[in-house]
C-alpha cells in the first residue's frame, strides 16, 4: 500500500503517456497492416503537429488554433503517403523503408529551418493544463483525461473499421492486398484514409504529450515515435488493442523506473524489452503468425 501510495504520480504518469504512445503507435501498426510497411515519419509528423500548434495558437484563437492543427496533421500525412510512398507501391520493400526515413529526416530539418533549432514553448490549454489532486497526488487534468479519451476514440476507430464500409475494405486490403485489387477495392483510397487517420490521432497526441512536456525542439518526435514503434511490435504489429495494451505497458513500467530512480535507464528499459519480445516472441503479444505466399 505504501509502494502504491508513494508511487501513484508517477502510475498516473505513465497511464497518461501510455495513452499517448497508444494514439501515436496506431499509426504505425495501421499502416503497416495495410502496406507491410514501417512509416518512420509518423513520430516527425506528431512533432510537426506540435509546432503547427504553437504557430497557430500565437496568431489566432484556440477554439481555431486547434482544429487548423489537426487539417494541417491530417493534409501532412495524406500528401506524404502520395509523394513519397505511392510511387513506390510496386518498388521492393527496402526502397520504401529508405524513402520513409528520408522522410523523417526531410521534416525535422524543416522544423530546424523553421524554428532555428531553439525551443519552443507549447501553449497552455485551458482546462487540461489545471492542476488537480487524486488520492493524495497532484497531477494535471491531461493526466485523467489521456485513458479516457484515448480508449474512447480506439473503441470507436476499431467500430470504424468493422462496421462501415471503408472499414472493411481496410480489412480486406490487410488480409490480401492484390486479390482486394482485382475484387474492385480503391487500393489508393484505402491507404490514404489509414494514413489520414494515423495523423489524425497523431495530432490529438500531440496536444495531450505537449500539454506535460511543453518546450517542442526538432527531435521532439523521435523518441515517442520510436517507443510507439517498439509498443506496436510488443503488441503485435498489425493488432490495434494490441498496440494499445503495449503502450500503457510501457508508459507505465517507464515511469515507475523514474519513481524509482533509476530515470537515467528508462529509455533503455523500453528498447530492452522490444530485444526481448523480439527473441521470444517475435509476432508479438496480439500478432498473428504471418504466412508467407510463395
Amino acid at each position: 500500500m505504501d509502494f502504491l501510495h508513494a508511487n501513484l504520480p508517477y502510475i498516473l504518469a505513465g497511464i497518461s503517456v501510455g495513452g499517448q504512445y497508444a494514439l501515436i503507435a496506431i499509426g504505425y501498426t495501421m499502416v503497416y497492416g495495410i502496406l507491410r510497411l514501417i512509416n518512420f515519419a509518423h513520430g516527425d509528423v506528431f512533432m510537426i503537429a506540435g509546432l503547427v500548434m504553437i504557430y497557430a495558437s500565437a496568431t489566432m484563437p484556440l477554439y481555431i488554433a486547434l482544429p487548423l492543427t489537426v487539417i494541417v496533421t491530417v493534409l501532412l500525412g495524406f500528401v506524404i503517403e502520395r509523394v513519397a510512398y505511392k510511387p513506390l507501391r510496386s518498388a521492393p520493400r527496402m526502397s520504401v523503408m529508405i524513402s520513409a526515413i528520408g522522410v523523417s529526416y526531410l521534416l525535422q530539418n524543416l522544423a530546424l529551418y523553421v524554428t532555428g533549432g531553439l525551443s519552443k514553448m507549447y501553449p497552455t490549454i485551458p482546462w487540461i493544463s489545471d492542476s488537480i489532486t487524486i488520492f493524495g497526488a497532484t497531477t494535471k487534468v491531461v493526466t485523467v483525461i489521456t485513458p479516457i479519451l484515448t480508449l474512447v476514440l480506439v473503441i470507436a476507430l476499431v467500430l470504424f473499421i468493422q462496421k462501415t464500409k471503408i472499414g472493411m475494405a481496410m480489412r480486406a486490403v490487410s488480409k490480401d492486398f492484390e486479390t482486394s485489387q482485382l475484387m474492385g477495392i480503391k487500393i489508393n483510397s484505402v491507404i490514404s484514409a489509414t494514413f489520414i487517420i494515423g495523423s489524425l490521432l497523431a495530432a490529438v497526441a500531440s496536444f495531450l504529450y505537449f500539454s506535460n512536456y511543453a518546450a517542442v525542439v526538432p527531435t521532439s518526435g523521435a523518441m515517442p515515435g520510436l517507443k510507439a514503434f517498439v509498443a506496436a511490435v510488443f503488441g503485435g504489429i498489425g493488432s490495434i488493442p494490441g498496440a494499445v495494451i503495449g503502450a500503457f505497458i510501457i508508459g507505465i513500467c517507464e515511469n515507475i523506473i523514474k519513481g524509482l530512480g533509476w530515470t537515467t535507464f528508462s529509455d533503455a528499459f523500453t528498447f530492452a524489452l522490444l530485444i526481448i519480445i523480439l527473441i521470444v516472441k517475435p509476432t508479438g503479444l496480439f500478432g498473428e503468425r504471418a504466412s508467407e505466399k510463395v
